[in-house]
């Protein structure tokens, strides 16, 4: 209701609704009195025109009907010529004196009234037609130059190709990237810069992006440049639709050559190092097993000798040997399982499993927290880095377990698979608030955890970790067959 009312108040607010209102009287009041005269200069007008009176003034109506088809448009024309029809018929039935003429000539002056309107309507919405594509152009052809700018001057490589593999568009940086210039790489194909290998990967990548209806694909490739040199670049690989039906597609690439070789370089010293630490832990674990705690069983062995001997010697004195044969063996054996620690003899004669296995008991015994091994599927032997490193990884959990968790249990399952082998560590002690993501452990303090995340990617192996405050935590490392 308020809608309505709305409207009418605007109708009534509006100029043009009182102008034709006023007109409307003005040709409806002489029509309707015949006492009425017109003005010299019409009547000489009607009489040139061969009209009669009532003739000229049903011609008047016309002027409101297509004055408001202008105003209010072609619904405002037709409101109109119901009121002239309302205003002109009672004249034509009861007045006039031909009333057929009469009726006739009402009904052409309601027919050519509104075809008059719908004609001027129709060119003005014609008219704002073509204002309005002329603006989308105009909008169009800015945006088209903004994106040309941003597409040509864009840091990363850009380039566009059809269906067949024809590379249809390029910007410059496309330029350092390959060695062609623009003018030489459009209408080139893909093929001239890809390897079978190569060539194989993008077909693959390709048929995902259609089938799949993916986004886009991010991915690695070898490219082969102008000079004839290689290239690693990383695309990011896209569709471009029309109407839902694949037309080319849309790649951004940026060269990795040398972010690559400097992460080889690193992977390749972490390598280096880590080998040559555990090559100096297994010559003091060898040197602590074959010197120290060999020379500290002797001593344990004179003391306990000495402790039983039958010489004079006082119970307090024999009291006290006894004293410093246990603090012997105390330091045997943790000279022993320092040993285990830094090279554990069981990894290199049986394997992993077992390796871990002696872990979680030697844990559990100086502990005191339940660590409980359980292995899935078939057992088989690693690669010696490869049992190595994942046993460091499980040594790192247990020990966090140990000295941070406060947890009352724990539990180790080593999954063995056909394509993969995985290794998760839990427990249910205090948990913490885990970072965004795996590589911002030692950015907060963890360490632990920033070790075992490195050793895992040395191997290729992919680590995980889940952990809530007060809910336990659970620390994986996947690592494909």
């Amino acid at each position: 209701m308020d809608y309505y009312l709305k409207k009418i108040r605007r109708l009534l607010l509006n100029p043009g609704f009182w102008l034709i209102f006023v007109v409307f009287v003005l040709i409806a009041v002489p029509h309707y009195d015949s006492t009425l005269r017109h003005p010299a200069f019409v009547d000489s007008l009607i009489s040139g025109l061969g009209l009669t009176r009532y003739t000229f003034e049903r011609l008047l109506f016309l002027a409101p009907i297509v004055w408001a088809g202008c105003i209010f448009r072609f619904r405002g024309a037709f409101f109109c010529s119901l009121l002239a029809l309302a205003l002109m018929l009672p004249h034509a039935v009861m007045i006039s004196g031909n009333r057929g003429t009469a009726l006739l000539e009402t009904a052409a002056i309601l027919i050519v009234g509104n075809l008059i309107a719908f004609t001027i309507d129709s060119l003005r919405h014609s008219r704002e037609r073509r204002i309005e594509m002329e603006n989308m152009q105009r909008e169009l052809h800015t945006s088209e130059q903004r994106y040309r700018s941003l597409f040509e001057d864009a840091h990363d490589a850009i380039w566009l190709q059809d269906m067949n593999g024809n590379i249809v568009a390029s910007n410059n940086a496309n330029k350092a990237l390959t060695g062609y210039d623009v003018s030489e790489i459009v209408g080139m194909h893909v093929r001239q810069f890809l390897s079978p290998e190569a060539l194989d990967i993008a077909r693959k990548v390709r048929r995902r992006l259609i089938e799949d209806k993916s986004p886009g694909e991010t991915y690695d490739q070898n490219i082969r440049r102008k000079d004839g040199n290689d290239a690693l670049i990383r695309l990011s690989s896209s569709v471009i639709r029309l109407n839902g039906k694949p037309i080319g597609f849309q790649h951004i690439a940026r060269d990795i050559t040398e972010e690559q070789r400097i992460t080889e370089n690193q992977r390749l010293y972490l390598e280096q190092v880590t080998r040559a630490q555990e090559l100096e832990r297994k010559r003091i674990s060898r040197e602590l097993h074959d010197d120290t705690i060999q020379s500290l069983v002797v001593l344990s062995r004179k003391l306990d000798a000495l402790a039983g001997s039958k010489e004079n010697i006082s119970q307090e004195f024999r009291t006290k040997i006894e004293e410093i044969w246990q603090q012997c063996n105390n330091i045997m054996q943790g000279v022993r399982r320092l040993s285990q620690d830094l090279r554990p003899a069981a990894l290199d004669r049986l394997g992993l499993l077992p390796a871990i296995q002696m872990l979680a008991s030697d844990t559990s015994q100086y502990s005191g927290i339940p660590i409980n091994v359980r292995m899935l599927g078939t057992e088989r032997r690693l690669g010696e880095e490869v049992e190595l490193v994942l046993f460091r990884i499980v040594q790192e959990a247990l020990r966090n377990i140990w000295r941070h968790s406060e947890a009352n249990r724990a539990e180790v399952v080593v999954e063995f698979t056909i394509y993969k082998v995985k290794i998760t560590v839990s427990d249910n002690g205090k948990g913490f608030d885990l970072p965004l993501s795996v590589g911002d452990f030692a950015k907060n303090g963890k360490l632990g955890l920033a070790g075992m995340e490195e050793r895992a990617r040395l191997v290729g192996a992919v680590l995980t970790a889940e952990s809530r405050p007060f809910q336990g935590t659970s620390i994986s490392i996947e690592l494909a067959a």
